[in-house]
């Protein structure tokens, strides 16, 4: 039955079931987001693990590259879910995104490893993260969809910022179950088989995600466009044969999902290697750290919904991407000053310089010649330096110049020169770093708080499920999945630890320009039609 003065799909105020919708939602999200960001948390050992060369940076970036498969294949998640979403609704479908992903994760905690099944450890964890994203590339848009078409009127960004929040929840999560198993256990048995743990952890996740899920109704728009007949016969096809909504794909693909995935990935993934591979932070301390400037800045997610909803999306999107365009560098070296304030004042007093002949270096292979195992030793600890082309390869640290590769000589004029093996819990500033993850975090937040209300917006609401899963994943999977393996190779190419941060302002600024110049205000629009 319809309520007097509303529209049909839009639904009164009503506090309990707003509070579930919202619960069952987020809570889904958080655990599916615990799922994937698992696999990149551990992304080390997995390395070692299942692709296994006896480089440590070239299993890093194989293992990350693992990482972005499950990124590359979010889009045709999109579609395939997208096509059911906008087909057999919304609550159906995102329960089989969840039970996939759920499975999926628990698998991993199962597969063998390389030393076991050779090369079929690689290609089944492989399979499984291909799973993964494109269950993620289902979840993410049916969750926004639902918690939007049950908000009341003014409140849209308020409601959905929490399924935003939920992603942060996602990763503490993922934080708190990590440091817990390694808390009980000591290291080599973590490496052995404890890893495990917190992957088939995620059954018990699943069945508390279902359970919930199975208790909602459908959403009313979806219900109201049902009875009514309206139904999109073809998704795909109805998305991407309008001139304008292809257009608003195109602004939500570059001017939404990228900008706002980068800076969340830099916050996450960037700053968490960061702080192991460059400031030389034992792994558990980096952890906390993350913990704690998550936790300090996570309740931002729904302030900034909340602010959206009065003063617009659009102003409050630019605010964030002009802030990020001038603080991320800073806040790095912030980070980097509290973390190890040593490996910092040994750069700039004695910079390091290495002479490079023509060198057959591969940043995933593993090196066999003096050249290019110079570079796999200056890169794996972290030291920011610049290259000259030479005759022969030949190192300057500070003042002493060595000729030829010898790893044992290298290391003793780093040392010399003040350049720490890893960083000094005596030297360490604590609220240095937690302040800069902090705010990172809260650059985050004011991006991605309110982007679910922008991309329902954008849409008609009969291939809306479609329409904003397509570009949202594209954006987070391309641009923002292979940023930690794109930003690494910077590093690693360039010989400057920082310089995979211009990846971030590059995306960032694209999507300023765009957003600026063609992305409309939407918090007022009508999401019934």
């Amino acid at each position: 039955m319809a309520t007097v003065g509303l529209a049909p799909g839009e639904v009164p105020l009503d506090p309990k079931r707003d509070r579930l919708v919202i619960v069952a939602s987020s809570l889904g999200t958080m655990f599916e987001w615990y799922d994937f960001f698992l696999y990149g948390i551990l992304a080390s050992l997995l390395g070692k693990l299942f692709f296994t060369t006896g480089n440590p940076t070239t299993e890093l970036l194989f293992s990350l590259f693992a990482f972005g498969i499950g990124f590359f294949f979010r889009p045709l998640g999109a579609v395939l879910f997208g096509h059911f979403g906008d087909k057999i609704g919304r609550k159906y479908t995102f329960l089989v995104t969840i039970t996939l992903m759920g499975g999926a994760t628990a698998a991993i905690g199962f597969l063998p490893t390389q030393a076991t099944a050779g090369i079929w450890a690689p290609i089944l964890m492989l399979v499984l993260r291909t799973l993964q994203g494109l269950a993620l590339g289902g979840e993410y848009g049916g969750a926004a969809i639902y918690v939007a078409e049950h908000a009341p009127k003014g409140k849209r960004g308020q409601y959905t910022s929490w399924i935003q929040a939920s992603v942060a929840g996602g990763f503490l999560l993922c934080l708190i179950v990590v440091l817990s198993t390694r808390a009980v256990m000591s290291q080599e048995a973590f490496e052995a088989w404890g890893w495990r743990v917190p992957f088939l952890a995620s059954l018990l996740m699943l069945a508390i995600s279902v359970y919930i899920r199975l208790k909602l109704s459908e959403s009313p728009v979806f219900q109201a466009m049902k009875a009514a007949g309206t139904t999109s016969k073809n998704p795909i096809v109805e998305s991407f044969s309008n001139r304008a909504n292809i257009g608003n794909v195109m602004i939500a693909l570059f001017g939404v999902a990228a900008g706002l995935t980068v800076i969340y990935y830099t916050s996450q993934f960037g700053t968490l290697y960061f702080l192991q591979g460059t400031a030389r932070v034992p792994e558990t301390q980096a952890l906390l750290y993350m913990a704690a400037g998550a936790l300090l800045a996570a309740p931002l997610y729904v302030g900034f919904g909340w602010l959206s909803d009065k003063i617009g999306r659009k102003k409050l999107l630019l605010i964030g991407y002009g802030l990020t365009l001038i603080l991320v560098f800073p806040l790095f070296r912030l980070m980097a000053d509290g973390a190890n304030p040593a490996l910092e004042e040994a750069t700039r007093t004695s910079p390091v310089t290495i002479e490079l002949p023509a060198c057959d270096y591969s940043v995933f292979g593993k090196p066999t010649t003096d050249c290019a195992k110079a570079l796999t030793f200056l890169t794996k600890r972290g030291i920011s330096y610049s290259k000259q082309p030479a005759e022969a390869l030949a190192v300057t640290v500070g003042a002493t110049r060595l000729t030829g590769f010898d790893d044992k000589a290298w290391l003793a004029a780093l040392v010399a020169a003040g350049y720490p093996d890893k960083a000094d819990p005596e030297r360490m500033t604590h609220w240095k770093v937690i302040a800069a993850v902090a705010m990172m975090v809260a650059l985050s937040a004011m991006t991605y708080g309110q982007v679910a209300a922008i991309l329902v917006e954008l849409f008609p609401a009969k291939i809306r499920y479609t329409s904003m899963s397509i570009p949202y994943h594209i954006g987070t999977g391309y641009f923002g999945g292979f940023l930690p393996v794109i930003s690494q190779y910077i590093v690693v190419r360039t010989g400057d630890a920082y310089s995979g941060l211009w990846y971030t302002i590059g995306v960032v600024a694209m999507a300023f320009v765009v957003t600026l110049i063609w992305l409309p205000e939407t918090k007022d629009r009508d999401i019934t039609k």
